[in-house]
């Protein structure tokens, strides 16, 4: 009877202990999207918390070409294919983030979005995409970036505008540097830098 005991009070600890545990990485790590009243409970738990930051590096591989583009046009004026700077073109993108700026470098998410191009006078893009991160630690995550892009400069700075999951209510500043254009077909790797911080 003793034994039982024993066996019951050690299955009831471990018992507690999960439950403990799968609160915390609930409440703490957030990295999917909840119903609105766990997100309500955070907001009220919000005053309480302490801003984060984050650093990040990782390839944005930008492909129109080829059998498997990551990136399409869906619209462009009458006047793009004339124009130097192709001002009017929108392109919608699903693009490999990966670690390294090799193609078959670990995948770590996916920049989702558009750009279109907004310069009559010089190559510039009106960039909002959404950075979609997959790999475990921010895995379901993302961040948000809407600003300008002048894309033949050497460095450019984008302003992170949002987030979810683990980066909720994001600012900060992403550094894109190009690793690699072909100015033929348009493909390229871009280096990005984030710091972003979050609650």
């Amino acid at each position: 009877m003793a034994k039982l005991g024993l066996k019951a009070m050690v299955a009831a600890v471990a018992l507690v202990l999960v439950a403990t545990a799968t609160t915390l990485i609930l409440t703490l790590g957030r990295a999917k999207a909840d119903d609105p009243e766990k997100v309500d409970a955070w907001f009220a738990r919000l005053s309480h918390a302490k801003r984060k930051t984050t650093r990040l590096r990782f390839y944005f591989h930008d492909t129109l070409s080829g059998k498997r583009p990551t990136t399409v046009r869906v619209a462009e004026a009458a006047m793009t294919k004339e124009s130097q700077t192709l001002f009017g073109a929108v392109n919608i993108m699903d693009d490999p983030l990966t670690e390294g700026p090799e193609p078959e470098s670990p995948l770590v998410g996916r920049a989702q979005g558009f750009y279109g191009s907004v310069g009559l006078e010089s190559m510039a893009l009106l960039m909002d995409m959404n950075l979609v991160f997959t790999s475990p630690k921010y895995d379901g995550s993302t961040l948000s970036i809407l600003g300008r892009n002048p894309a033949l400069e050497t460095s450019r700075e984008l302003p992170i505008v949002g987030g979810t999951g683990i980066f909720r209510l994001a600012s900060g500043i992403a550094t894109a540097k190009t690793y690699f254009l072909n100015l033929t077909t348009g493909d390229a790797v871009v280096e990005y830098n984030v710091i972003a911080m979050h609650y």
